[in-house]
């Protein structure tokens, strides 16, 4: 076996792995077998798995919630554990001979709670909506359970009449959620029409400064008092910048709020302790829900971490809201968890956070448009009207130049959710590749070319918000420069197919 000519197993390998040159060999070995055993039945899907690692290793993966996973954490998804039925929870299920689910689920919770310093954590969800419907249900379950709201007689969720429902809305305040809004950088789980969150509870969200794009505590501390939520939810998909949770909490505190926190996308910075103290969310938080990929870089799934008020509700997720849980990814979210309490992942959360300064600087210096003026996470928000185009323009222009980004709202935007006005930037998969501050510079040099030279097309009725003209020559000489940054830090070194 041996490894790619001319490539060595560098810090990205360090990186990504975090053994070395022998751990490529056997991972190649792996993969190939595996490979080899698909094809056999179905080889359009052994030729796409192929292609697929190919597409990644050859182009600038930008998106802020994707990242790569080790391959310890990928084969370990792929085992007998997925032929299992495993309904309940730890030393309580509704099948037999779940023994070593038990041990997997045991882990998966054990690693996650001693990675964040949670009193309890909850390894079943499939996704980061599974993990806040958990919490939200979880949420409501004890709040009903709580002194002064038991004489409807139903105690759990699913014996509740309409007419029970009705009643406890106006105990619980009307069952009010308030979250940050969409354009300021929120998610849709956080109780928007479109999703069920947004069935669930009345809803109202609280937005930014609309000047400087920022949290205005005080602001939101005047909403929550006027609106009066029974749960309160911070946290964001698209917000450029850190929060003061231990703020948020006392606005929760102040109006009786349950106060939840969805650090789906910035959970690696928590665990590689970029975000301490009072922008820690775990010990401020009553619940905090979690994807286990983006900057975690984990498999996609869910957490759900809590106080212990709220881990007996949240310990029902299954049968409550999941059906079974599935056991091989949860046993690669605690291969995920154990990588992320290695100290070498710390270094990895910083230099998350550094190269998307590197990033936001290498933007603003050649004259582009930052929500917020910059970043102090892992994101950073590009206004690009000032180039005269769409959001969706641009991503399209972008991708045909081997930059893969997602196109995203920014404050009051006037191009709507669709087209949008902005390309949100994430920084966690290229650092996994080794990416440091100089090679986002040039990336920044890279998207601005591309958008300088992009031009809105024409359509049936004038000027198009999503067909686009790129200037001749443009995207070749954009992925030929982008080369040169790949070449220089592969994606899994050494492994072979």
């Amino acid at each position: 076996m041996t490894l790619d000519s001319g490539t060595s197993v560098t810090s990205a390998s360090a990186t990504q792995s975090g053994l070395g040159a022998e751990y490529a060999v056997t991972a190649s070995a792996a993969y190939r077998s595996a490979l080899e055993v698909i094809e056999q039945v179905e080889p359009r899907i052994a030729a796409a798995t192929r292609q697929e690692l190919a597409d990644q290793r050859d182009s600038l993966k930008l998106i802020a919630s994707e990242n790569y996973a080790s391959p310890a954490v990928l084969l370990t998804m792929g085992t007998w554990f997925s032929d299992k039925y495993a309904e309940g929870t730890v030393g309580h299920r509704f099948y037999a001979a779940c023994q070593n689910v038990d041990t997997v689920e045991a882990l998966a919770a054990e690693h996650a709670r001693e990675l964040f310093g949670a009193p309890y954590a909850y390894a079943q969800p499939h996704s980061g909506i599974d993990a806040n419907l958990v919490a939200f249900w979880a949420i409501l379950q004890t709040r009903i359970e709580a002194p002064g709201l038991a004489d409807l007689g139903a105690k759990n969720v699913n014996d509740l009449t309409e007419a029970d429902w009705e009643a406890l809305r106006a105990k619980l305040g009307n069952q009010r959620l308030m979250g940050m809004s969409l354009d300021a950088g929120g998610h849709l789980t956080h109780g928007f029409r479109p999703n069920i969150s947004g069935k669930m509870f009345y809803q109202r969200s609280y937005g930014t400064d609309p000047e400087t794009g920022l949290l205005d505590y005080a602001a939101v501390a005047a909403a929550v008092r006027e609106f009066k939520p029974l749960v309160l939810v911070a946290g964001y998909s698209a917000y450029p910048r850190r929060v003061n949770f231990a703020k948020m909490r006392e606005i929760a505190d102040e109006v009786g709020a349950t106060f939840m926190v969805d650090m789906a996308h910035f959970a690696g910075l928590v665990a590689g302790k970029v975000f301490t103290g009072d922008e820690d969310p775990v010990p401020h938080a009553h619940v905090t829900t979690t994807t286990t990929h983006k900057s975690l870089r984990g498999p996609r799934g869910g957490l759900v971490l809590a106080t212990e008020e709220y881990s007996a509700a949240v310990d029902k997720g299954c049968p409550m809201v999941l059906g079974g849980p599935m056991a091989h990814v949860m046993a690669a979210k605690a291969v995920a968890l154990a990588e992320a309490r290695q100290p070498a992942f710390r270094d990895y959360a910083q230099n998350v956070a550094d190269n998307a300064k590197a990033l936001a600087e290498g933007f603003l210096k050649r004259g582009a448009r930052l929500v917020t003026g910059g970043t102090d996470n892992h994101i950073v928000l590009l206004d690009v009207t000032s180039f005269g185009l769409t959001g969706r323009q641009a991503e399209s222009a972008l991708l045909d130049s081997g930059i893969v980004t997602n196109r995203n709202s920014i404050p009051n935007d006037p191009n709507g959710a669709w087209y949008s006005s902005g390309i949100r930037f994430g920084t966690p998969a290229l650092t996994s590749r080794g990416f440091g501050a100089d090679d986002f510079d040039r990336v920044a040099d890279l998207v601005v070319e591309v958008l300088k030279n992009t031009e809105v097309a024409a359509g049936p009725n004038g000027p198009s918000k999503a067909k686009y003209a790129l200037a001749d020559g443009t995207a070749a000489r954009v992925r030929a420069a982008s080369a040169e940054l790949l070449n220089a830090n592969p994606l899994y070194p050494g492994l072979t197919l």
